[in-house]
């Protein structure tokens, strides 16, 4: 999934960033209020990890612009008040869900794994394609039995090609799902790392390239 983290205090934003990579997602960051909205103004994002205590443009007024623009994204607010009142504030203008700091790194990624399935046309948590099994949930793969080992970036580029059923993705989708922002876009990236994918999965061969269109898994 791509996922924004806004956050003002650069360490947590970064140790937040840093966990979610490791479960696979795109992640872009942003410090503060016009960071935030700067960002969502560019890219489409599946979740949003929203400070409401942020300088200049407040989280509740950034949490309002993203629900005025009907963009997709699901949004997880985090606060250092535990207050009730406070809770019911967030829901109330549009958060789909909160978190009070401090909070476990593992929580919140439960949370934004959640949050990402709902931002989603539904997929069943374990997909299949003839022989090959692909646990989203877990970050598992099988093909004929055989446990295959992938990259982050491999399992990311698996998971979009799973979850779009047979259709075509293409490498701009792929670089926006699974890459971050630094991503060049003239880069060579998504190519690589389907050709390591192919090889990776055996044959016979499951990943059809679509010239000037992207790739499948009929």
């Amino acid at each position: 999934m791509r996922v924004l983290v806004v956050e003002d205090e650069p360490l947590l934003a970064a140790a937040i960033a840093e966990w979610l990579r490791e479960e696979a997602h795109a992640v872009d960051v942003a410090l503060d209020g016009d960071e935030a909205l700067s960002r969502l103004g560019i890219n489409d994002y599946d979740v949003v990890v929203l400070d409401r205590d942020l300088p200049g443009v407040h989280g509740d007024d950034v949490c309002r612009s993203l629900i005025a623009s009907e963009a997709p994204a699901r949004v997880l607010m985090l606060t250092a008040s535990g207050e009730v009142d406070d809770r019911v504030t967030g829901l109330s203008i549009g958060a789909d869900d909160y978190l009070t700091k401090p909070f476990a790194f593992p929580e919140l990624a439960a949370r934004v794994q959640a949050l990402g399935r709902r931002s989603r046309p539904a997929v069943p948590p374990v997909v299949r394609r003839g022989d090959l099994i692909v646990d989203l949930a877990r970050r598992e793969v099988f093909r004929a039995g055989r446990y295959i080992h992938l990259s982050k970036k491999e399992f990311g580029v698996l998971a979009e090609l799973m979850r779009a059923d047979g259709a075509a993705v293409s490498s701009e989708h792929l670089l926006e799902k699974v890459w971050d922002e630094n991503a060049d876009p003239f880069t060579a990236a998504v190519r690589i790392t389907v050709l390591k994918l192919r090889r990776k999965l055996g044959d016979p061969p499951l990943i059809e390239t679509l010239i000037g269109v992207g790739y499948r898994i009929p």
